[in-house]
């Protein structure tokens, strides 16, 4: 018999169907060995070498797999075609002894990849087995120690100079970043008054044609004497007032109207980021669900592999694409030829395939999935059709009108009307997207007017909107910070560890996070910005092409940032991050301090040690504005963080009327279902 490995158990029961009676698929659970949890794990005088071990929760499955591959006539580990599936085959090979069975026999151990779990897919894979990418895993080792060395080196840092409890990571440390930051320019931004003047025209004798096209259309005002009137040019309500004087007591008349044909290009299929942001967009969910739910789509064999970086599509499935929209839609809506999108990124491979399903002709309804899976389905499928649709085509209109005050001193001015209307919904047949049409009525050069009404608007420029899933995971990618499939992991820690909180979808540091992130960025400037982490990233994928060596690489980064990290141990003291109060202490009679928890902050006697009192700090509720489900009041539901039991240091919601009202839940009530 042959033993094919792979990670999870419901892909070992799909390729299962595939491989025949002389296989036996088997799962490792995901990975068998990893740095131990007790300690660092890593050798710092050995040129930082990894002491790996197997868990106590893996060892039984090693057992089971070191029985079945003594057995086999071969072992093939079938893991994910990335750096993490690399290094799973890879520990793999150590943990079962199969390296010891290839130097025997080098046929008996055997790497295969595949970037879609069907029967053409895993045959092929199996014809054209290859060794192991030692570069891919040693990139992937590079950044498990990294990350480690970071984190059990500096958390304890925060404990001693902050709160027992914290932690610190390399990339959420940033992404934290970029949240705080974004809080501070919300709340140091000054708003300007501006506004916008626009007028509503009758085209003369049109009113009974009015069923056909409109009678009236709006234009904005957009240059006065020539000068051209940009957005915050109009700051004051006497410069508004006197232009609307002007145009009440103008005559009008069209200077030109442009008409021509329009074209909007579909949008390629997914990638692991644009799936992530997409499905925050449409259906509201957040990246770990998302990535949760197209795992379980790939592994049932439903879409392609879902950590990608390429556009690339195969030929065999545009062939498909092409005969399932000509049959089904129709030959107005066929292609002549594949459309074939570039690929942005650097290291993604062509033989990596975007996000797609693995059978068009699977519509989303003929599937038995549950809710979630296939409305994420639905989202992947449209998307991949889509992208093999025509344009879609619109008739665009651009009018420009003239206005001459006639009171003295006569003043000229222009305004434009847009029009659009589509004539060929092209790939908006298959992907919706919100298309406000608008018409207008049919005008020619120097005909005349009539004014309705001048319609002046107020207006205050806006701060930059708090980062949401979707924004933040598109500056994550701006930047080169982390990997797409690094993405959810990075948002899910920041969240768990109580740095940051979602509301209502847009995410607000809490005060820890905001302490934690000013620790970071004081003292460690080098290391905790977005251009060191990016070029971290760099360094990773260069590791991955073969360019450099993993424990080059991590010593650059190790030198300086324990050579830092030392200095801060003495420079540093906790007191800098204490607040003080005006409250005495009701023991010794001192200045009560507002220090930082795990779980808040808390007022402490600032005579500690030799004085010990600690009272809660009472502060407001963070209601969410949702009334209670269960006594029915309005907007008093808040977040919360257990301080007690086994759910200590998990966020819930709650009524802020308790004990009145007991209502309580482990999930935001104002989430998307």
């Amino acid at each position: 018999m042959n033993l094919v490995i792979v990670e999870s158990p419901t892909k070992a029961k799909t390729i299962a169907k595939f491989v025949g009676k002389d296989f036996i698929v088997e799962s490792s659970y995901g990975h068998l060995r990893d740095l131990p949890k007790s300690k660092l794990g890593i050798d710092l005088e050995n040129n930082f070498e990894p002491q790996y071990v197997i868990p106590r929760k893996a060892q039984p499955r090693v057992t089971v797999l070191r029985k079945a591959a003594a057995k086999a006539k071969k072992t093939i580990l079938a893991t994910d075609p990335d750096r993490e599936g690399e290094a799973i085959a890879w520990h793999l090979i150590q943990a079962l002894g199969l390296n010891k069975q290839s130097e025997k026999s080098p046929d008996r151990v055997q790497r295969i990849v595949f970037h879609e779990i069907t029967e053409s897919a895993i045959k092929e894979a199996l014809s054209n087995p290859r060794a192991i990418d030692t570069n891919l895993v040693d990139a992937q080792q590079a950044r498990r120690i990294l990350d480690r060395l970071v984190g059990y080196k500096l958390s304890p840092f925060l404990w001693k100079k902050v709160a027992r409890g914290l932690s610190a990571g390399r990339v959420q440390s940033v992404t934290l970043r970029l949240i705080v930051e974004r809080e501070e320019e919300i709340k140091s931004f000054k708003p300007e008054n501006y506004w916008t003047i626009a007028v509503e025209l009758k085209k003369p004798g049109n009113d009974k044609t009015e069923a056909m096209e409109p009678s009236t259309f709006e234009a904005t005002l957009f240059e006065v004497d020539g000068r051209q009137i940009e957005k915050l040019d109009i700051k004051t309500e006497e410069e508004s007032k006197k232009i609307v004087s002007d145009l009440e007591g103008a005559d009008y008349a069209v200077l030109g109207v442009e008409k021509k044909e329009v074209g909007k290009n579909p949008l390629p299929p997914f990638t692991t980021s644009t799936l992530q942001q997409a499905a925050s967009q449409r259906i509201g969910f957040s990246s770990k669900k998302t990535m949760f739910l197209a795992q379980k789509l790939y592994e049932d064999g439903h879409i392609t592999y879902m950590r990608t970086d390429s556009v690339h599509v195969s030929g065999e499935a545009l062939a498909a694409a092409a005969s399932w929209i000509k049959n089904n839609l129709g030959k107005d809506y066929a292609l002549p030829e594949p459309r074939v999108f570039k690929t942005k990124s650097r290291l993604a491979q062509e033989a990596h395939e975007a996000v797609r399903p693995t059978n068009i002709s699977d519509k989303p309804e003929s599937l038995k999935l549950e809710k979630d899976a296939r409305r994420l389905y639905d989202l992947i499928w449209r998307r991949f059709v889509a992208s093999q649709l025509p344009q879609a085509v619109f008739d665009s209109t651009r009018v420009e009108v003239s206005a001459t005050s006639k009171k003295p001193p006569s003043r000229n001015h222009k305004l434009q009307a847009n029009g659009n209307v589509m004539r060929f919904d092209g790939f908006l047949k298959i992907w919706q997207i919100k298309l406000e049409e608008k018409k207008l009525p049919s005008l020619r050069a120097q005909e005349e007017l009539a004014l309705e009404k001048v319609l002046p608007e107020a207006h205050q420029t806006e701060p930059p909107p708090r980062y949401n899933e979707a924004s933040l995971i598109k500056t994550l990618e701006k930047y080169g910070i982390g990997r797409p499939s690094t993405y959810a992991p990075i948002i899910s820690v920041i969240q768990e560890r109580n740095y940051v909180e979602k509301n209502q979808g847009r995410f607000y540091p809490t005060g820890i996070g905001a302490t934690v992130n000013k620790v970071l960025t004081e003292n460690f400037p080098e290391i905790f910005n977005v251009e060191f982490t990016a070029m971290m990233e760099e360094d990773l994928d260069e590791i991955a092409e073969g360019q450099k060596k993993w424990r080059d690489v991590i010593k650059e980064f190790y030198d300086p940032f324990i050579k830092i990290l030392n200095q801060k141990y003495e420079e540093v003291k906790k007191s800098d991050f204490h607040e003080e109060t005006d409250i005495k202490c009701d023991l010794c009679g001192k200045p009560m301090v507002i220090k930082f928890g795990r779980f808040g902050r808390f007022l402490a006697c600032s005579g500690y040690p030799e004085c010990k009192n600690a009272k809660p700090l009472k502060e407001p509720p963070k209601l969410i504005g949702m009334k209670c489900p269960k006594c029915g009041e309005g907007d008093v539901i808040e977040r919360r963080v257990s301080k007690r039991g086994r759910a200590r240091g998990k966020i819930f919601w709650g009524c802020s009327r308790y004990p009145k009202c007991d209502y309580a839940s482990w999930t935001n009530p104002l989430a998307p279902k």
